[in-house]
């Protein structure tokens, strides 16, 4: 399972309230409840990384410690990951097993690898040129493999367990001085068909796959939509947080449930090493279920529980959200 701890971007955290008591809370129901045996810290904050990570540890989780950079740069990258590896080592001396993640799809989440000022921009600048896409992804190859070279070199003299990086496909990494090959793999209604078997192909390397950033939303039609989920939704200009969803979209936890399942039997029998769920729950998207169907974000959220807005659930009454049906469904596949 993915556990975030609060995405940084220009000096924002999308978590704005982080209780350590709901933070061990929510990472025990993620152990005893969803039967999870390992979860993927993901955020921008390290000391939040490392409180949220020791938690995990405590409770006997395979931690994956993931400093999230967005909108960084190279030597801003370096600085975190130096940062984020120290406190990774402490914990790994502790008894834990650590693994650690160097970024996430940094070729459209931070800067210096491709043109523009967001990753919208930076994926409308490798898809506008056909003709020239190629030249650029094997540019984005070089990039990238030159900044992991650091990156690795950085973290390694600091922390001394297990490596890996949550990569997009068309990155071409270099996976030599990784313990794990990891991707991000969403699934869409254009690559559903070869899906599997592509799955099948990718777990035959020489060294564990492992697969991260997976899920997607609860409205109708969420699935086929794959990375683009979350065009759907409306941002503020000026914070970029959410405010509203473009249209009305029919709610459906069941789709959202299914794709999680199949998605999760696809890597169990396929011979994937680790599978991340993403994610438990992603702030800044509540669940509004009277009113204006648009304001309902939760619809478009990718987390397996919805958040409510001032109120606590039933299923669990100590906390502020209430599981969707995905819940259940990771639950059981996990139990299984």
């Amino acid at each position: 399972m993915t556990y975030d701890t609060g995405f940084v971007v220009h000096g924002r955290i999308s978590r704005e309230h982080f209780d350590p008591a709901v933070v061990r809370r929510e990472l025990a129901i993620i152990r005893d409840d969803l039967h999870c045996n390992a979860v993927q810290i993901i955020g921008g904050d390290p000391d939040r990384l490392e409180l949220a990570a020791g938690a995990a540890a405590e409770l006997g989780l395979e931690v994956w410690f993931s400093p999230y950079p967005l909108e960084l740069a190279p030597e801003q990258m370096l600085t975190l990951f130096r940062d984020c590896a120290e406190r990774a080592e402490r914990l790994r001396r502790q008894g834990a097993t650590v693994v650690f993640v160097t970024g996430v799809e940094l070729s459209v989440m931070s800067r210096g690898f491709l043109p523009g000022e967001n990753p919208e921009e930076r994926v409308e600048q490798l898809l506008s040129r056909p003709e020239l896409r190629a030249e650029a992804m094997r540019d984005i190859g070089v990039r990238i493999n030159a900044f992991l070279r650091d990156a690795t070199a950085t973290v390694r003299e600091h922390f001394q367990g297990q490596l890996t990086y949550s990569s997009i496909q068309f990155e071409q990494v270099d996976w030599t001085p990784f313990d794990f090959v990891t991707y991000e793999l969403i699934r869409s209604a254009e690559v559903a068909d070869h899906f599997r078997e592509a799955v099948r192909t990718l777990a035959r390397g020489p060294k564990p796959l492992a697969i991260t950033g997976f899920g997607t939303a609860a409205y109708r039609g969420a699935g086929d939509r794959g990375g683009r989920v979350l065009e759907v939704v409306e941002h503020d200009p000026e914070t970029k947080a959410p405010v509203r969803l473009n249209g009305v979209y029919e709610r459906d936890e069941a789709g959202q449930a299914a794709y999680l399942s199949e998605l999760l039997e696809i890597f169990d029998t396929e011979g994937v090493d680790s599978a991340f769920v993403f994610l438990f729950a992603l702030p800044g998207y509540p669940h509004r279920p009277d009113g204006d169907p648009r304001n309902d974000l939760d619809r478009a959220g990718l987390g397996i529980v919805k958040l409510l807005e001032g109120r606590r659930g039933q299923t669990y009454p100590d906390m502020e959200w209430e599981p969707k049906a995905a819940f259940a469904a990771v639950a059981q596949r996990y139990r299984s």
